[in-house]
């Protein structure tokens, strides 16, 4: 019934492709064909108002990722995970209500929840709480061996609760520590949490301060409550710090000047010999949590190799978004999610299809996986890396698609954290003959490469690649790129508007994935595999997992 009903789907949305193609020829100098036609039939459907917006546990899932296996099926491409299309993904919904927080000691302040600091638990428990537990300055909170950094050196932190800073030493450091202004993963937020776990801590919370978080305060208000969804654990997740949360550098300034910590607390922590801080108080802080279970899907193909079938070259792209929500001023309530990421999925069907066509086929396994609630923390993608269908030390790549550029063909390609790996020169020798640029980062202090579905495979050491099409329109410029792509991010990202238009010009779209199998093609057909450069924090993972 799903697969009939998203065939009808497929075909009025086809027709409707059709119709907006007539539409923009007053705008574009020729009509989308081939995959960028494909990738518009793509995005109508899986932008469609009957799709609700894509989320996890609804209606809306089981119609995406029904179209999704639909669609490889009609490519000929194999069930991807022992004769099944679909990957079960557990999920826990945690919703954790946070009492004030108390602190006694050197300072005594109730700071309020919601305003001065956020907390949260992983663990799956009706309730749980920290009692006097003692506050540490930990710095930046980092072990980085590489870098001869550990923040935590001497420190025993069981039973403790850390305070430490958001991103890593080297940002606006003056002198080079780490990557400089360039985020290392060590500056990420998720780190921050796994490491303080590592170490045995009770609780962590994270000092916010804007310009290292490259974000306001209020973005961590709002993303950082309600419920949360994570990946189900077999412990329960109780192998996390009992709370894990922010707290606003107004109020953190307050507490590390009681114990006589004041000025540039940056700086402080980057001193050659610094130590960690006992603050002389206790925390105090109570957590509710309400528990939903359930469970998702990633969905996965593959086209089976002709030379060396193990070795496998990983397609990704994440097929959720935001569900139902609060109306927008012109009472919209479904995010659709047509650019974040209908665009991403319909780019790598369009590569499935290439691949499907070639005469003669790749020697080695190509995978295509659209991963579930990539909007929820990267849930998807994680589960598979951490339950990997394919071997990962046979996995030889991940090209991974998210949220594609909708305003023509571009001269230029950014690489979302350019210059990890190799994966980078063969997009650069790609591009080269056709007189196409490859930029990194604008800010690259955001940490932009741990927050889309590659991370999740660059983390276990697979090299992995987040291409986007550019800014420099080949038709009008490149202000008239950077004006769409600054009206993107400030009106429709992640907002109702993010929707299926017929004024959509996909060529960009399709020349960037076009980009993509190329390099799929290439991959396929060399008997190496891409390395991690000399300075990338997981080039050791990378080696050991290959034996090196």
């Amino acid at each position: 019934m799903k697969l009939t009903f998203i065939s009808v789907l497929a075909a009025a949305a086809l027709l409707a492709g059709c119709a907006g193609n007539e539409k923009k020829t007053t705008t574009t100098t020729t009509p989308d064909t081939g995959m960028a036609a494909d990738i518009r039939q793509h995005i109508a459907v899986l932008a469609n108002d009957s799709l609700l917006g894509r989320k996890p546990f609804t209606k809306g899932e089981d119609k995406t990722i029904a179209y999704i296996a639909g669609e490889f099926k009609k490519l000929g491409l194999e069930p991807g995970n022992k004769g099944s299309y679909f990957q079960e993904v557990p999920l826990v919904e945690i919703t954790s209500a946070a009492q004030d927080l108390n602190i006694s000691g050197a300072a005594t302040v109730a700071l309020k929840s919601g305003v001065d600091f956020v907390a949260a638990t992983r663990r799956e428990v009706d309730s749980l709480s920290l009692k006097n537990s003692p506050l540490v300055f930990a710095g930046f909170g980092v072990v980085a061996p590489e870098y001869g950094w550990n923040d935590y050196k001497g420190l025993d932190v069981k039973g403790k609760t850390v305070i430490v800073l958001v991103n890593d030493p080297g940002f606006k450091a003056g002198e080079k520590l780490f990557k400089g202004d360039t985020m290392s993963y060590y500056g990420r937020w998720t780190y921050k949490y796994e490491e303080a776990a590592r170490q045995g801590a009770a609780g962590v919370i994270i000092i916010h301060q804007t310009e290292p978080a490259s974000y306001g305060w209020q973005v961590i208000q709002n993303s950082f409550s309600g419920a949360k969804l994570y990946l189900q654990q077999a412990d329960k997740h109780m192998n996390r710090c009992q709370v894990e949360g922010w707290i606003s550098e107004e109020a953190a300034a307050n507490l590390l000047s009681a114990a006589g910590i004041r000025g540039d607390i940056r700086a402080y922590a980057r001193k050659k010999d610094f130590k960690a801080v006992e603050l002389n108080s206790t925390v105090s802080l109570s957590l509710k949590n309400t528990l939903k279970y359930s469970k998702s899907h990633n969905v996965i193909a593959t086209l089976k190799g002709t030379a060396k079938p193990d070795e496998t070259i990983l397609y990704t792209a994440h097929w959720d978004h935001f569900g139902v929500g609060k109306p927008d001023a012109k009472g919209d309530s479904i995010y659709n999610g047509a650019i974040d990421n209908a665009s991403g999925v319909a780019a790598i069907l369009a590569v499935a299809k290439k691949f499907t066509a070639q005469k003669e086929k790749s020697k080695r396994s190509i995978v295509f996986l659209a991963v579930t609630a990539e909007e929820q923390g990267l849930l998807g993608s994680e589960y598979y890396a951490t339950h990997p269908v394919y071997p990962l030390n046979k996995t030889v790549a991940n090209l991974n698609i998210d949220a594609l550029s909708d305003f023509g063909e571009t001269s230029n390609f950014s690489i979302t954290g350019k210059g990890q790996n190799d994966l980078d020169d063969y997009v650069i020798a790609l591009t080269k003959p056709k007189g196409w640029d490859v930029v990194g980062d604008e800010t690259p202090g955001s940490g932009s490469y741990y927050r889309s579905d590659h991370f999740n495979f660059a983390k276990v050491g697979v090299p992995a690649l987040d291409l986007h099409n550019g800014s420099k329109s080949i038709q009008r410029g490149e202000e008239f790129g950077k004006a769409q792509a600054k009206e993107y991010n400030e009106k429709h990202y992640h907002q109702p508007s993010d929707e299926y238009s017929e004024a959509m010009d996909t060529k960009g779209m399709a020349q960037t994935a076009n980009l993509m199998y190329r390099l799929g093609v290439k991959l396929s057909g060399e008997t190496t595999f891409p390395g991690w450069k000399k300075g990338s924090e997981f080039k050791a993972i990378r080696d050991k997992a290959m034996g090196k």
